[in-house]
């Protein structure tokens, strides 16, 4: 997942109107913009209309994306009304079959988008929004929100999976270099491991979604080593679940994951970080309790206020090295863009959204990652998210979406998610895998 996301996309727990709610909000309460609505003209006025829009992200996220669009809401007329809710992937089936169906979801899931859209629930993209796919992405990112030929919807946020935050300071005080191979990162964490600190630290607590870190690593591994022919073939179902490249990767992430000589530092035994908040998960680090968290790119807006990131600062990170030929893919995911309504408003509002001007007027309001071709690494915030942009821009780059988000929901975010909670609590790669397996539905 995510922001991903599964998600995603950062998400802050949050204090809500109402026990769990999400917060609505609407683009008449930002502070009142004050644009050149010159640059706004080609979506056209629409005063007095009003486009509903439901996500996951909240509190921090939320408002940053309010901010962005703000000048859009007040040039074009249209009252942006924004609600974020954590528990959007279980509740927006809900709203759908009860008629209360938003004009437009983020989803951090392509295969949700995909449920939604063989449903007929989803109306197809318009023209100009197709236009905009066809410019600023690739064949492969528009692919995943692409049902039976037909384009619903665009990537609205991007990150790149895999990455392993540290310390350079940790690093430099024993005497540690970046590890290019995987044998190399074996070789840290054991070094680590030996000096008396759990080199890995980890959360895998969402909610909902809770469960999504560990898939994230299972597929990351098995990318790197099985290459992303392979990693096709699983996503697809192509190859069953169980396949024993797959048990392979699965018991090489255990061999880290379960191993409480490795894990959690900073938290406690290894099975603790079903506990523990993704959020909260590589603070560890900033204390010197564990050398590093594996997270993706948004993990930049997550680290406790005044962190600083680069090379030589607070925290940094590196791209999880390969192993064997698969060489070094990369692991990633995104959020899509996509309507139930189609409404003069609604189309010039997801236009908006699937345009560079939305992407590079976010990234220069903080950590922010997109896979759009006009966007220029020059505005990101950070420098792991400039790494990240380059590298999504890279048209060599072995990219491919994250699994958990591709496969069908009841498996990628049912089945493999809770599974992987079992595993870490105790089950067998076996167990696990097998059950997933067996989930898996018969289309």
């Amino acid at each position: 997942m995510r922001f991903g996301v599964r998600t995603a996309l950062a998400v802050i727990a949050v204090a809500a109107l109402g026990a769990g709610c999400g917060v609505s909000q609407d683009s008449a309460s930002r502070s009142h913009p004050t644009a050149d609505c010159g640059s706004y003209a080609r979506y056209g006025k629409h005063s007095g209309t009003k486009v509903t829009v439901y996500a996951e992200n909240r509190d921090r996220e939320a408002d940053l994306f309010e901010e962005t669009w703000a000048d859009f809401a007040h040039c074009t007329g249209i009252d942006v009304q924004y609600e974020g809710d954590g528990e959007f992937e279980a509740q927006i089936q809900l709203r759908v079959d009860g008629g209360s169906a938003p004009d437009m979801a983020f989803f951090p899931q392509p295969g949700l988008l995909e449920r939604f859209a063989r449903a007929g629930k989803l109306k197809p993209a318009s023209a100009g929004v197709v236009a905009l796919a066809k410019q600023g992405w690739s064949a492969d990112w528009n692919s995943y929100a692409t049902v039976d030929g037909t384009l619903y919807g665009t990537p609205l946020v991007a990150n790149v999976k895999s990455f392993v935050w540290y310390s350079p300071k940790f690093f430099r005080d024993r005497g540690l270099s970046v590890p290019r191979t995987w044998s190399e990162l074996m070789a840290v964490t054991e070094k680590v491991a030996a000096s008396g600190v759990k080199p890995w630290c980890a959360g895998i607590e969402s909610a909902e979604a809770t469960g999504w870190p560990v898939t994230d690593w299972i597929e990351d591994v098995l990318l790197r080593q099985q290459g992303t022919k392979v990693y096709d073939q699983w996503v697809t179902h192509k190859i069953p679940f169980n396949d024993p490249r797959v048990i392979q990767a699965m018991d090489t992430v255990g061999s880290i994951l379960k191993n409480d000589r490795y894990a959690n530092g900073g938290f406690g035994p290894a099975r603790s970080m079903a506990s523990i908040s993704y959020q909260e998960a590589g603070t560890p680090i900033l204390a010197g309790d564990c050398a590093m968290h594996r997270q993706a790119s948004f993990y930049a807006d997550l680290w406790p206020k005044g962190t600083k990131i680069g090379p030589d600062k607070d925290v940094y990170a590196f791209l999880m090295p390969g192993s064997g030929p698969a060489g070094h893919p990369v692991l990633g995911g995104g959020v899509f863009t996509a309507a139930f309504a189609d409404r003069p408003e609604v189309r010039a509002f997801q236009e908006y959204l699937s345009s560079a001007d939305f992407a590079n007027a976010r990234m220069k309001k903080g950590p922010f990652v997109s896979a759009n071709r006009g966007v220029d690494p020059a505005n990101a915030a950070t420098p792991v998210d400039r790494l990240s942009i380059q590298l999504l821009q890279d048209p060599k780059a072995q990219f491919r979406f994250d699994g958990s988000d591709l496969m069908p929901a009841s498996v990628g975010a049912g089945t493999f998610w809770k599974g992987s909670v079992d595993w870490i609590g105790g089950a067998s790669t076996r167990q696990f895998a097998d059950s997933v397996e067996r989930s898996w539905p018969s289309r």
